[in-house]
């Protein structure tokens, strides 16, 4: 490889991104089976291609190098991530035993020219900068090894002499090129009504005789979870703050040790009205001039400066008439700044030139640079100081309560209260999943109440609302529900249920009236519904609230005019009828033939290539070069 370098004068660096992209693409096509050939694979192998194992130290390699360069993977998706790279890492081996079989191979003068195209910054007028400022960069800017990366090159350039032997040879017909324009391009309008089971629901009527039987046809689903009564004591944070006094002394060591926070620079109260000039011709700009003076001679001869804010700035401040409030020096531009910080208490500026276009400014006050008193900034002291001394109190209380419940966690909670002055609530039953009423949903609280047992006493756990101790007073098993028990959930289900039901009755309806000529504006009306009216959508577009064009392709099959079945969209119904058509325009097919014709064509590569893909990895599977551990695959793939 270093000789066809310095043969060449070449040393590239393919770009990292580029080949993550290639990476990713390979990922999303492939999916390992299931099943899989039955050959050895060793211990530590996930897969074997060829008699080359893919390791499970394999995948967390390159699952390491994803979160090296910053990169977040939540816990919950590594399996997935796993797949994808487990995938990219097989189907890499897949190509190299099928490159052998076909005596296919990346010569070093070929990866040497793509570093060459690549990355130009290799060399210096031409000529290859060295081994060790090239292996450097590599590990800067890759953060991997010569061998690694050059490696990468060499996969990369291998799949792009595959992609070309499998798709250099299609072409696409002017048929196939006219299509996919009329695809992209065709569109139509429609009225259309959306039915929706859940707008439905409320109007189910539900009957104890319907409950009762549906119920029993369904009782296995309705389990009453296990539930917790909790009878907690909290030492309120806001509570504790208002019995805390702060003295004057406590306040002023504050100020002295933060003083740095009130040194008030020079700084000005202004007002302004902008006309703005950016992007405009001197011509233009002699206009505004001329409208920035008429204003300016306005505020001269006495109107109200905010007035003449808000009627002519085109700044965001206009609505505020104008006011910008208090501006340090170094905070606006250069000629602004200038004058506004000239100007007297009170006074109103000629017209100053910046780059945003013309102001008028008005000087409002005006403070010197200095040091705020204690007595101003006093108020905005106290609050600060009180939140720290109350946290500090609250949390050696919170120590005294938990070597308190140390001693004896099966303790008396309101012994407990007493001797800290807590307030002691009770909950009505809970599940695992429900919030504790005024104490919220932190998983920390639940936790701690499905590990008490009853009678016990928890450390203080820290919420929102301050230190919370725990007991549970009572379990309530998990057990079959009662009807008495379960019955707004027995209702909720047969309302959903009978609501879908009733949603392709009135779909139906509708759909029977619309066709036998009654108006569907009308007729939507008259059942309870709105008729709404798109605007054009080609095949490839959407319709508001309804979703993709894919889910009605009577619309570009039926005459205007004409209503189509009632379409189904899931749980959804919609019913619609055309109301225009609006052809391909011949002269804008001539414009975009070219570019049409590569998109149909790249889509015809694609599937070709994935179709090859598919079809080497069954062969190499039938002829035993491919194989897979399953319990490995498992621990690879299985739920974080």
């Amino acid at each position: 490889m270093w000789e066809a370098l310095r043969r060449k004068d070449v040393l590239m660096r393919i770009l990292l991104g580029m080949v993550v992209l290639l990476l990713a693409a390979g990922m999303l096509v492939y999916l390992v089976p299931g099943g899989g050939g039955s050959g050895a694979v060793s211990a530590d192998a996930v897969a074997e291609v060829g008699g080359q194992p893919v390791t499970l130290l394999d995948v967390q390699r390159q699952l390491q190098r994803i979160r090296s360069r910053g990169g977040q993977i939540p816990r919950a998706l590594e399996p997935l991530y796993a797949q994808q790279i487990l995938n990219q890492l097989v189907y890499e081996r897949m190509l190299e035993v099928e490159a052998k079989r076909l005596g296919l191979r990346v010569t070093d003068e070929e990866r040497a020219e793509r570093i060459r195209l690549l990355v130009p910054t290799a060399f210096a007028g031409g000529s290859f900068v060295g081994v060790e400022p090239y292996t450097a960069e590599v590990r800067l800017r890759f953060e991997m090894s010569v061998p690694e990366f050059e490696e990468l090159i060499r996969q990369s350039l291998l799949e792009e002499k595959f992609r070309r032997l499998v798709t250099d040879g299609i072409s696409v017909t002017p048929e196939e090129v006219q299509q996919e324009f009329r695809r992209r391009n065709e569109k139509v309008k429609i009225a259309y009504v959306l039915i929706q089971p859940s707008e439905l629901e409320a109007k189910v009527p539900v009957t104890d005789a319907d409950l009762a039987a549906s119920f029993e046809k369904n009782k296995s689903r309705y389990v009453v979870p296990e539930r917790r009564v909790i009878r907690y004591a909290l030492l309120d944070a806001n509570q504790l703050q208002q019995r805390i006094s702060i003295s004057d002394d406590e306040l002023r060591a504050y100020y002295n040790e933060h003083l740095d926070r009130y040194r008030l620079q020079n700084r000005v109260h202004v007002r302004h009205i902008l006309f703005k000039t950016i992007g405009k011709t001197d011509a233009e700009v002699a206009e505004i001039r001329k409208k920035a003076e008429d204003v300016l001679k306005k505020s001269k001869q006495g109107a109200k400066f905010d007035d003449l804010a808000k009627q002519y700035s085109e700044d965001t401040t206009k609505d505020k008439g104008g006011d910008l409030g208090w501006i340090v020096q170094g905070q606006t531009v250069p000629e602004f700044e200038k004058v506004a910080f000239s100007l007297p208490k009170g006074a109103v500026s000629d017209l100053v030139r910046t780059p945003y276009g013309f102001h008028i400014i008005k000087l409002e006050d005006h403070e010197t640079a200095r040091t705020q008193s204690f007595e101003e900034v006093r108020p905005s002291i106290l609050p600060l100081v009180l939140q720290d001394k109350s946290e500090r109190v609250m949390n050696e209380l919170a120590d005294h309560i938990a070597a308190a419940v140390r001693q004896s966690t099966r303790g008396s909670l309101d012994d407990l209260a007493k001797q800290f002055s807590l307030t002691v609530s009770e909950t009505p039953p809970l599940t695992a999943t429900d919030p504790i009423p005024g104490l919220g949903n932190a998983p920390n609280l639940r936790d701690t109440i499905l590990r008490l047992r009853p009678g016990e006493l928890s450390a203080p756990t820290r919420t929102d609302r301050g230190y919370v101790v725990l007991s549970v007073k009572d379990v309530q098993p998990t057990h079959p529900g009662t009807l008495a028990e379960v019955r707004d959930r027995v209702a909720a289900d047969y309302r959903r249920e009978k609501a879908v039901e009733l949603a392709k009755t009135r779909a139906e309806e509708l759909a029977k009236r619309a066709q036998s000529g009654e108006d569907l504006q009308a007729a939507a009306p008259a059942l309870g519904f709105e008729a709404k009216t798109s605007p054009p959508f080609p095949r490839t577009g959407t319709v508001p609230g309804a979703g993709s064009a894919r889910q009605l392709p009577d619309a570009f099959q039926i005459a205007v005019g004409q209503t189509a079945p009632p379409a189904s969209l899931g749980a959804n119904w919609v019913v619609y009828k055309v109301l225009e058509r609006q052809d391909v325009n011949p002269e804008e097919f001539v414009k975009q033939r070219k570019e049409t014709e590569q998109q149909v064509l790249q889509a015809k590569r694609d599937l070709a290539y994935q179709a090859f893909r598919a079809a080497l990895e069954d062969r190499l599977r039938k002829e035993g070069k491919l194989t897979f551990n399953p319990d490995n695959m498992k621990r690879l793939t299985g739920p974080a």
